[in-house]
């Protein structure tokens, strides 16, 4: 049971009565007898709360910046007119900010036998999936002094899957991908690694890509394409571990690293290479293995989306042992871990080694923008601490980052927006090295 704002002041109202009209014991029984009446009656006339029924339907999913609407019909099927309040009560991080309480709270009106709808929109702020909680319902009397309230079960989950920012991306390094090919006009010929067909020569071919086997065969010369490498292996590896959870601006260093792996997914998987996924941090969080490459991507964002990181060091050892496990072919194992210096010294350093053995190894760390700006900042003793401070940290990663260049890995070191594109670049690059 609940009073409302109106049983109070009828309350109130009836304290005037008693002082100015029935000052004694009997006017106090009076008007409290009369209150007790009118909220008894406005809640025996109030619909009941327990036998409503409730079923959603509505979006499952939805990507991190953008909106699901899902619907919730409730049924009365009690003889008496539903006038009430209903609370649709989800995680805070479902909300867009600041409306959370008002967008959850509906107002019905539904009469005896029929059903209504009500629609709750959210605008999840979080990766991951997002459950409806409880349906809260307040039913009124006519009289409006007094209600029920009772809870209800209506499960429902929406999962928020990763925002993919940097698709914008996508038709510039398509174009780089159809100039490696030899599908676009350049001013400069670039060479592939992988044979492709044979064609009569042209005066300006470059005179090593003669086939004189092939000239030998026929009357006039022939010169071999090329073409880059295709149907190439590609492991990537997210670190889940602590590292993963700080903050870099906006957006946690997890959710740019995942941003980068689907750019990096999307271009290796229209390049015809095979693409799989690991995230690790002491086990396997996820893996997405053998999908070609129209399900690649649809598989990555709902295997990236319930992923958040743990607040545990990685297992470097584990992590080069999960590796090894699941590509035995060469491949390009790109993981994308941060450059801290201990982590790194203590943890990948050690297992790097068995990994440049039998693989192309590409690591990609997030870079914190304000380290930048820190590092630029003058005019004050506390700014110039802080340029101290910033300018070692910007050298510990730059050393951190020459010792793994030594084992012969490629390092990325580019802040949360930059990093998606300079890693495709960089995996365009090895292709067309045919490091691949």
């Amino acid at each position: 049971m609940a009073l409302t704002g109106r049983a109070a002041l009828l309350a109130a109202l009836g304290t005037l009565v008693v002082g100015l009209l029935l000052p004694s014991w009997t006017g106090i029984l009076t008007v409290q007898l009369v209150l007790a009446i009118a909220i008894l009656y406005d809640l025996a006339r109030a619909a009941p709360v327990r036998t409503l029924q409730f079923t959603r339907v509505g979006d499952t999913s939805v990507r991190l910046g953008q909106q699901a609407t899902v619907h919730l019909t409730i049924a009365n099927p009690a003889a008496r007119r539903l006038r009430a309040r209903v609370r649709d009560a989800w995680p805070p991080s479902a909300w867009p900010p600041g409306t959370g309480t008002a967008a959850s709270r509906h107002t019905v009106d539904i009469p005896a036998g029929e059903r209504r709808r009500i629609t709750t929109r959210l605008a999840p702020t979080r990766r991951g999936d997002r459950s409806a909680h409880r349906v809260t319902v307040r039913s009124y009397g006519p009289l409006g002094l007094a209600a029920r309230q009772g809870n209800h079960l209506a499960p429902w989950t929406v999962r928020v899957l990763p925002a993919f920012r940097s698709r914008k991306h996508v038709p510039a390094k398509l174009a780089r991908l159809r100039e490696l090919d030899g599908r676009t006009s350049v001013l400069t010929r670039g060479e592939g690694t992988e044979f492709d067909s044979l064609r009569a020569y042209i005066p300006g071919d470059d005179t090593r890509s003669i086939d004189w086997r092939a000239t030998a065969r026929q009357s006039s010369l022939a010169v071999r394409t090329w073409r880059p490498e295709r149907d190439r292996r590609i492991l990537v590896v997210l670190d889940t571990g602590r590292t993963a959870a700080g903050r870099v601006g906006d957006v946690p260093r997890l959710d740019a690293a995942m941003d980068a792996a689907l750019l990096l997914a999307t271009i290796a998987g229209r390049a015809g290479d095979r693409v799989d996924f690991l995230a690790y941090d002491r086990r396997v969080r996820a893996s997405v293995l053998g999908r070609t490459a129209n399900d690649l991507l649809p598989a990555l964002v709902e295997a990236m989306a319930p992923l958040e990181a743990g607040l545990v060091e990685t297992d470097a050892p584990g992590m080069a042992s999960a590796v090894l496990h699941h590509v035995r072919q060469r491949s390009l194992v790109v993981l994308l871990t941060g450059l801290d210096a201990a982590p790194v010294e203590h943890g990948l350093l050690p297992a790097l080694p068995r990994l440049a053995q039998r693989h192309t190894v590409l690591v990609a760390s997030v870079a914190d923008p304000r380290i930048a700006e820190m590092a630029g900042a003058r005019g004050s003793v506390d700014a110039v601490y802080e340029a101290a401070a910033a300018a070692r940290v910007q050298q510990e990663r730059r050393h951190t980052a020459d010792r793994l260049r030594r084992h012969g890995t490629t390092v990325v070191d580019a802040g949360p927006e930059a990093l998606a594109p300079a890693l495709a670049d960089a995996y365009l690059a090895l292709k067309a090295a045919g490091r691949l």
